[in-house]
């Protein structure tokens, strides 16, 4: 099976990328390949998913991958990959400075050397320029593969020293369809799915295959609705903060437990085996590293539940507008056309302004249950009054 089949609603890139790959696998480097790459894409476009495939393809020598540096590389535990990734606000400066480093390795089994950079949009500009000379003149068979949402993000310098690959929110039905042929979803949950993540593609899964996960977002949207004053305000938003907790320990959970029984494996203990003194600080250091995840997950947690309300205020307003498009959550239309009724589309854009600003709050530290209060403040809804000579 191809390592392209799992990437969808991106043909353009991947077309670029598989060249790429097919002229890197010849014993003379093309120009249609490059050292240094940087994919760029919104959230949920597949920006890592695609960098991954690429790696499959470039360190396997073949364009199409094959299933064992796949499973490797999909484990992050093939020995010619590298990932550097964080779970905190920034990229620190060392551990690019240890990346560095590696990079300048021979590939050990494969025909190249990959290092994948997510989020290189959390580097300071201290952190870039260590990478500055890296991207320009890499050693020949290392390959520097960097994401982040926009080129913007990201120092001229270092835009200057990479191939850009721009990818493209795919569509609902290219996301349901890859729900569908990938994950054995019924093709009208993953219809539902890929709408109600808004072509997200992380998020789709999620909702396609998590039955909890689905009613956390009903949940939220239907608390939403029901903001008739500012104490209801206060109550939602504490409501809205456990909502959030709660996916992203359901998040974080089975990823924490699979990564501490792969630790204790390569450190050669048998399950349920009493960790010896000399090894409790290697431990220590992961289980460091999943509480700041934790933090990070909640945050994110907090920016979906904003994702979502922004996705029904946005209904709400189409509907005063009359807009004929369709909503993103369908299956509350009736109580979306209430809404609807019940205040004026000025208000509505207020509150998607709202939204927005309470975002940028959270991401300037501003504590997440004030930003979501004064959000939902302005949300409020008054029943719509029955019509004259209605009892």
């Amino acid at each position: 099976m191809s390592v392209w089949s799992e990437q969808t609603g991106q043909g353009a890139a991947i077309a670029l990328l598989r060249s790429a790959a097919a002229a890197a696998s010849g014993d003379v480097v093309s120009s249609e390949m490059a050292h240094s790459w940087l994919i760029t894409g919104p959230p949920g476009s597949g920006r890592s998913n695609l960098a991954f495939a690429f790696a499959v393809a470039l360190i396997s020598g073949d364009s199409e991958g094959d299933d064992r540096t796949r499973i490797l590389v999909d484990a992050r535990s093939h020995p010619d990959l590298h990932v550097l990734t964080t779970e905190g606000v920034i990229i620190k400066v060392a551990d690019v400075r240890d990346i560095v480093k590696r990079s300048h390795y021979a590939p050990s089994v494969g025909r190249h050397r990959v290092i994948v950079v997510e989020d290189a949009d959390r580097m300071t500009e201290q952190t870039s320029n260590v990478l500055l000379k890296e991207l320009e003149e890499p050693p020949d068979r290392t390959v520097w593969i960097l994401c982040a949402p926009s080129e913007a993000d990201l120092i001229p310098t270092i835009r200057s020293r990479v191939r850009s690959v721009r990818l493209q929110v795919p569509s609902v039905a290219e996301v349901a369809e890859l729900l569908v042929r990938r994950d054995g979803v019924e093709p009208a949950v993953a219809e539902r799915a890929a709408r109600e993540a808004q072509s997200h593609i992380g998020m789709a899964h999620r909702l396609a295959t998590s039955e909890e996960a689905r009613d956390r977002r009903a949940e939220t949207l239907r608390l939403a609705l029901q903001v008739r004053s500012a104490a209801t305000a206060v109550s939602t938003a504490a409501r809205l903060l456990e909502i959030a907790g709660d996916d992203a320990k359901a998040i974080t959970a089975i990823r924490d437990a699979e990564e501490r029984e792969h630790a204790l494996h390569s450190l050669g203990l048998a399950p349920g085996q009493a960790v010896p003194a000399a090894l409790r600080s290697q431990l220590k250091a992961l289980e460091d590293d999943q509480k700041r995840r934790a933090t990070r997950s909640l945050r994110d947690g907090i920016d979906r539940i904003l994702v979502d309300l922004s996705s029904l205020y946005r209904d709400i307003l189409l509907l005063q507008l009359g807009a004929d498009v369709e909503l993103v959550n369908l299956e509350i239309r009736g109580d979306i056309e209430r809404a609807a009724a019940s205040a004026s589309p000025a208000r509505t854009l207020a509150t998607l302004d709202a939204i927005q600003e309470a975002r940028v709050r959270i991401d300037g530290n501003v504590q997440p249950a004030l930003a979501l209060e004064a959000m939902l403040v302005s949300a409020i809804r008054r029943p719509a009054a029955a019509p004259r000579g209605v009892a």
